[in-house]
């Protein structure tokens, strides 16, 4: 099964070479789709190898660019500060070898930073909270390298457009079309959001944002409250 790797990003010229590096692997096509960078991140990721594709900012149109620009049978979904663990690729064609299998997530850990720097308690409870977040709801975000197949995102009309929580819809619509597979593995994403405004406020949001997304609240509302 070909598989293509979309990371949207938006000047991200200091991580986006790692993010390419870590989505490498054999017949794996890698496209970057560039949100108006003013700091060189398109010209990175091609030196890197990758495919770069502009489009306007937004993280879910950037998602539908990227897409509209493969035709590989299944998409992963990667963020820019998020890498992939060895033995990836391996794992996705296994989880869709399965036809009932519509596509999935990875686990979910904190990267070490560059000076060797851990993540503390705060970040250590907020892993614990996603793994049970994906116990209880199996309800994995989109820093969690998203991966659908094709048929069924085309089945539920492409990547949802929304200003904020694409990513749950786009869950929501991968259960919809099939089985959602949470695959061992972990991906690895920066802590640096967590660490320059604080993981209990971090936290606190995410968990209105969730609670607004279920309850159907308009999601421009919800984006303001982002600042986004």
């Amino acid at each position: 099964m070909q598989i293509a790797v979309v990371i949207p990003a938006l000047d991200e010229v200091d991580r986006i070479q790692d993010a390419i590096e870590s989505a490498r692997a054999p017949d794996v096509e890698i496209v970057v789709v560039d949100g108006g960078s003013r700091d060189g991140t398109p010209e990175k990721a091609r030196a890197g190898g990758a495919r770069v594709v502009e489009s306007v900012r937004g993280r879910a149109r950037q998602l539908a660019a990227g897409a509209a620009a493969t035709s590989a049978e299944a998409l992963l979904f990667l963020h820019a500060d998020t890498r992939l663990p060895a033995g990836w690729a391996p794992a996705v064609a296994g989880a869709l070898a399965d036809p009932r299998v519509a596509g999935g997530a990875f686990g979910f850990r904190f990267e070490r930073e560059e000076e060797g720097r851990g993540p503390g308690p705060w970040l250590r409870f907020v892993e614990w909270g996603v793994g049970v977040r994906l116990a209880l709801a199996r309800l994995p975000y989109g820093d969690q390298a998203l991966f659908v197949r094709r048929a069924a995102l085309d089945a539920m009309g492409g990547v949802p457009q929304a200003p904020i929580m694409e990513d749950l819809d786009l869950v929501r619509g991968i259960r919809a079309a099939g089985r959602l597979a949470i695959l061992p593995l972990a991906v690895r994403t920066s802590a640096r959001r967590y660490r320059a405004r604080g993981p209990a406020r971090i936290g606190f949001r995410n968990a209105v944002a969730l609670v607004a997304w279920y309850l159907g609240i308009d999601r421009e509302r919800v984006a303001s409250w982002y600042h986004r």
